[in-house]
């Protein structure tokens, strides 16, 4: 067995806290080379020295502000990559020097810094909420032997393994609390401050954090598998997927570069030659140039989307790529599976209906011996409520059928355990009861039936109202019978209910209310958490899957991550999504219109460098400060 290295573990802390203070050093680099740069520009511009001083000053204040600059453009041409705003910059300001405007060839240098610290600070700030998420990774495991502990890599922990997480420790393998009791902090995978209570027989997530008490936990996913590592995955991947507005301003800075610089080549070259004013036209097109700089685009669209995707992070909320975030702006109906997702998806037994021949207990005993293979949370109500002992009965050639239920063989009997589907060709005795109801049979013969009872989540109404605030439609979908599919429907005051669906029936029902909303341009999303869900999340436009208590399979085929186990945070969510675009549109428009305006102003003379280090930087951190106000949404 590899044990845990408590040195290893020191060094990687180590090597994060130096990552950390080297990004520090770098903004404090960055800020005094500013500083340095505006005392060189001032005392040149003072002309309190000779010109020939002066001007040096000028040019020390230029390549200590842009000397990085320069060397990155001159680096990308021999790397291909000629058109970019480092060449802009660069051809810009070597130009206005040769002309003798030294101010100014500083001076636009130095506020393309201020506005790249600006973007920095901006970045750094939206990167956050999403490193928080990043930290919850675990660097060891406390593995507990026969009579000693060992600290372990998290990795060589097997499924059955006991782990020990003491007080301050976070917990690093998902599994079953087995003994001790404690309160844990979940905020950093759920957004939920409020701690959540943990004692025996609860599920402990990974990445939590333990508060006040001593826990052992059996091991039930492999680390590969467990919701840190998971969530990890997701949010390195977040950018992968980028958003058509992205997709259009990198195909736009492509093609629009090269297009300016034609264009102030030709300024520089054209009138003169009819003119003979080679300096003026010459100067018209730097200026052009540095105006011309699509860094507000560039920068500001981007930030956004990555603002509104840790935005999202804060409520809980895991984007799995920008272009989701964008296509929930388009969607006008919202599909819901309901257990586990609008109801809380803990059942209890409320009936138990044996034929005259059968007892209760020997009802609810077969039932349990089949649904203990199951993890579907009515399967886990049967065996709960069963105070037997199954290990008199034995279980062999279990078979799940989804949307159904459960077969299996127990002590030589066939037994079925699931819907009224699941007993085609048995004479069943009808349960009417409101509940999920639960048919039994051995060999083909009725044995009777079970009820179990769910109720709606504290926040299912209240999601469901503020969806209708913003005039989406609300749909359930669901395997259970018409009563109580309608129960709960009307209950939460959803538009429609469909009931005793297979997971192909939701399927079925999706790609209707695609092909209506696709003649509407609109969008449809569903939210679930159940294996059986798995079809639909990846058929709908948008996946949400309740990542809090949902599958491994509905996490990996959904788009959108609710690690909580709220169902108002859809629309939250939503909310975000409007208010990214919102900011994304007005960029756009801001930026281009600016460009547009002072591009002509400036080819016919209108506007100097000065101007054009306003409408260059200024332009950007007015976008970027725009960007930012995701940081601020609730």
């Amino acid at each position: 067995m590899k044990l845990y290295n408590v040195q290893s573990e020191y060094g990687v802390k180590n090597k994060q806290k130096k990552s950390k203070n080297k990004l520090d050093q770098e903004s404090i680099v960055r800020i005094w080379k500013l500083i340095i740069s505006a005392i060189f520009m001032i005392i040149g511009f003072s002309k309190l020295l000779a010109p020939n001083i002066s001007i040096l000053f000028y040019f020390i204040g230029y390549f200590v502000i842009g000397g990085g600059i320069v060397f990155k453009a001159v680096r990308n041409i021999f790397h291909g990559k000629i058109f970019d705003e480092n060449f802009l910059m660069t051809i810009a300001t070597v130009g206005a020097l040769v002309l003798g405007e030294y101010p100014e060839a500083v001076a636009v240098m130095f506020f393309y810094e201020v506005g790249n610290l600006f973007e920095d600070i901006a970045t750094n700030n939206s990167k956050r909420s999403i490193s928080a998420l990043l930290e919850v990774k675990p660097n060891f495991a406390t593995l507990k032997l026969s009579d000693k502990t060992k600290h372990v890599d998290p990795s060589v922990v097997q499924i059955g393994q006991v782990i020990v997480v003491k007080p301050g420790e976070k917990i690093p393998l998902d599994g079953v609390v087995i003994a001790g009791n404690s309160n844990v902090d979940t905020s950093a995978l759920t957004g939920e401050s409020m701690p959540q209570s943990l004692t025996i027989d609860d599920e402990a997530l990974s990445g939590s954090i333990n508060q006040n008490g001593t826990l052992e936990i059996k091991v039930t996913k492999k680390y590969s598998d467990s919701t840190v590592v998971k969530i990890l995955d997701m949010v390195q991947n977040a950018s992968a997927k980028k958003a058509p507005a992205e997709k259009f301003i990198t195909r736009f800075a492509k093609i629009y570069t090269p297009i300016v610089v034609a264009m102030a080549l030709m300024l520089a070259i054209l009138p003169p030659l009819v003119t003979g004013e080679w300096s003026m036209w010459i100067s018209r097109a730097l200026v052009f140039l540095v105006i011309s700089c699509p860094c507000a685009l560039v920068i500001s669209v981007p930030l956004s989307f990555f603002g509104g995707i840790g935005a999202a992070s804060k409520q809980g909320v895991l984007v799995k790529g920008s272009s989701y975030l964008e296509l929930l702006n388009d969607v006008d109906t919202i599909a819901f599976d309901k257990t586990g997702t609008l109801t809380k998806g803990k059942f209890e037994v409320i009936d138990v209906a044996p034929i005259k021949s059968i007892s209760k207990q020997e009802l609810l005993s077969y039932a349990a011996a089949v649904e203990q293979n199951s993890t579907h949370p009515i399967a886990q109500s049967i065996e709960k409520s069963f105070k037997g002992d199954l290990r008199s009965l034995v279980v062999s050639n279990v078979n799940e059928s989804a949307g159904q239920g459960i077969s299996a063989t127990v002590n030589g009997k066939m037994i079925v355990v699931g819907n009224a589907k699941s007993m085609r060709g048995i004479d069943i005795i009808k349960n009417d009861n409101i509940g999920t109801i639960v048919y039994v049979s051995a060999d083909n013969e009725f044995m009777g039936s079970i009820v179990i009872a769910d109720e709606p989540k504290d926040d299912a109404k209240s999601a469901i109202e503020l969806l209708h605030k913003r005039g989406i439609k609300s749909v359930m979908l669901t395997g259970d019978n018409e009563s109580v599919g309608l129960q709960t429907a009307n209950k939460l005051g959803l538009d429609q209910a469909f009931t005793q669906l297979l997971p192909e029936d939701k399927v079925n029902i999706v790609a209707d209310l695609l092909k209506k909303s696709r003649e509407r341009n609109k969008k449809v999303a569903f939210v679930g958490d159940g294996i059986n869900d798995t079809p639909v999340l990846t058929s709908a436009d948008i996946g949400f899957a309740m990542g809090g208590l949902g599958s491994d399979a509905a996490v990996e085929a959904a788009d959108i991550v609710i690690m909580g186990d709220e169902p108002s945070k859809v629309s939250k969510t939503i909310k975000i999504a409007q208010v990214t675009r919102k900011i994304v549109m007005e960029n756009i428009s801001f930026a281009i219109g600016i460009k547009v305006l002072f591009l002509i102003l400036g080819a016919f003379g209108f506007v100097g460098m000065w101007q054009a280090v306003f409408a260059d930087v200024g332009v950007t951190v007015i976008a970027v400060l725009n960007a930012v106000r995701l940081e601020f949404l609730k």
